[in-house]
């Protein structure tokens, strides 16, 4: 209302020009000539002082009014009703002018109409012209113009092809092909071009840009130079004034924008971005707070609303509703990741699964506990990030410099379980494995590092293998204890039989003489 109201505030601006050319005209139009009254050879009728009075060949003109037609000579079939309407019209055809000095300056226009005080009062050759209101396209001297409302299209000069209906509609455009409905519509365009503003005050301060389309009250009213913007509800887009290709549907979306590629449908969605660009927000509220960062997508109701990170995704109502600070997060489902605040890189998937405020986390609802039946598979996740149920390739095929693991797999027996709790588990749920930097110390490619190089996690998985060929090794000294220890027996028992033997043969010396050998 504030703009609105500082607009009307040039209309003694406007009048004063108006009211001055009553006292300081060309001298051609100082001279009147005699009063006409009635039928004027070649068809023509003239009422009024000075009316018709340079006629020579001009056929079936009307001039009603004090100097109407007072310079037309070979100009055909036109109509001028009021004072020094057509005035200086010499050989112009089919023009309509009605009220003080409407037409006033034309000379060799066609298909002009003019309704209204001083409308089309500069216009001297401009054709196709529709001016309808006071003042109405005062200045023009272009063509193909239609302009309806009090100093509607008022300064427009050069400019065609433009349709302008309301108060001070398109008031000091010199582009082309831009169409205003509403008071002040495109108000300020200067040489934007192809813009189109519906509502009062809609892109009522733009200058420059071009192809803006501006639906409701006060749309896209701040901008200056942007260009291809879209804006369809009350103050849609209200505060841009240089960003470009944006797409705003819905009152108070986009409001204080000035930045590129954004698209917000809803009310208020999107509504703080300043400077983000490339964001999308459909829904109420989405993305409402989030100001310069780039690349979010939020649909849904209060979607991202509190978002100042980037790269964040979320769908569903209030999906990553309170995300603040983090970026490059995904939530999928009603209230999806309303846990992750600051956090990066987190994946929630499923209603109600709010995740934790914990970078590098996937949350999956409904899968835990789940016992099905039938052949179960693992599920894998490889470096890339993809996951599969097809374990790690194990065939000869996919390797090389394959060797035995001999001595190697002896650094476990440095390695020392532990118990512990995660800090993040809430729950307090007591585990049981190994630290990965006391694993480094033993052995470094037993651990896996994450995207900065730090330690993070145990190849749990060569640990396993380690520990078999481990179990291998002691298994084979069992097995070969166990087979010295049978050869042992095997001899201690012969030993036995040997050394009983021989016992008995002692004890019975007839057993070493045969019978009947004396």
């Amino acid at each position: 209302m504030k703009s609105l109201i500082q607009f009307k505030t040039t209309i003694p601006a406007l009048l004063v020009p108006l009211v001055l050319i009553c006292f300081g005209l060309a001298p051609m139009a100082q001279a009147v000539g005699p009063d006409t009254d009635g039928t004027i050879p070649g068809s023509n009728n003239g009422e009024g002082i000075g009316v018709l009075v340079s006629r020579t060949t001009g056929i079936w003109n009307t001039g009603t009014g004090f100097d109407a037609l007072n310079h037309l000579t070979a100009g055909n079939q036109n109509t001028a009703t009021g004072l020094r309407a057509l005035f200086s019209d010499i050989n112009g055809g089919f023009n309509t002018a009605t009220g003080v000095y409407s037409l006033f300056s034309n000379t060799s226009g066609f298909f002009n109409s003019a309704t209204g005080a001083y409308s089309l009062a500069n216009n001297i050759s401009g054709g196709y012209n529709t001016a309808n209101g006071y003042a109405a396209l005062y200045r023009n001297t272009a063509e193909g113009n239609t302009a309806i409302g009090f100093a509607a299209l008022y300064h427009n000069t050069t400019g065609v092809d433009n349709t302008a209906t309301g108060f001070q509609a398109l008031m000091s455009n010199n582009g082309v092909d831009n169409t205003a409905n509403g008071a002040v519509a495109l108000q300020s365009n200067t040489t934007g071009s192809a813009n189109t503003a519906i509502g009062s005050q809609a892109l009522s301060l733009n200058t420059e840009g071009s192809s803006n389309t501006a639906t409701g009250v006060s749309a896209l009213s701040s901008n200056t130079i942007g260009n291809a913007n879209t804006a369809n509800g009350d103050e849609a887009l209200f505060a841009n004034t240089i960003g470009a290709n944006n797409t705003a549907i819905g009152a108070g979306a986009l409001f204080a924008n000035n930045a590129d590629d954004n698209t917000a449908v809803g009310y208020q969605a999107l509504l703080s971005n300043n400077t983000g660009v490339s964001n999308t927000a459909i829904g109420k509220s989405a993305l409402q707070n989030d100001t310069i960062t780039n690349d979010n997508t939020a649909i849904g109701k209060s979607a991202l609303q509190n978002d100042v990170g980037g790269r964040n995704t979320a769908v569903g109502s209030q999906a990553l509703g309170i995300n603040t600070m983090g970026s490059s997060n995904t939530a999928l489902g009603y209230t999806a990741g309303t846990s992750v605040t600051t956090a990066n890189n987190v994946i929630c998937i499923g209603a109600g699964v709010l995740g934790l405020n914990v970078s590098n986390s996937c949350f999956i609802g409904n899968i835990s506990g789940v016992n099905e039946g039938g052949t179960i598979s693992a599920v894998y996740i490889n470096t890339d990030g993809q996951l599969g149920t097809q374990p790690p390739a194990s065939s000869r095929r996919f390797k090389n410099e394959i060797k035995p693991m001999d001595r190697v797999s002896e650094a476990i027996l440095s390695l020392k379980p532990v118990t512990f709790h995660y800090k993040s588990d809430t729950k307090g749920v007591p585990q049981f494995g190994l630290i990965a930097e006391e694993v480094a110390q033993v052995n470094p490619d037993l651990v896996v590092r994450d995207e900065n190089g730090d330690i993070y996690t145990v190849r749990y998985d060569a640990v396993n293998a380690m520990l078999l060929n481990e179990f291998l090794k002691e298994h084979r000294k069992v097995e070969q204890q166990a087979r010295e220890m049978q050869e042992q027996q095997a001899t201690i028992a012969q030993a036995s039989c040997n050394s009983a033997f021989e016992r008995t043969g002692s004890a019975n010396p007839e057993s070493k003489h045969p019978a009947g050998s004396d």
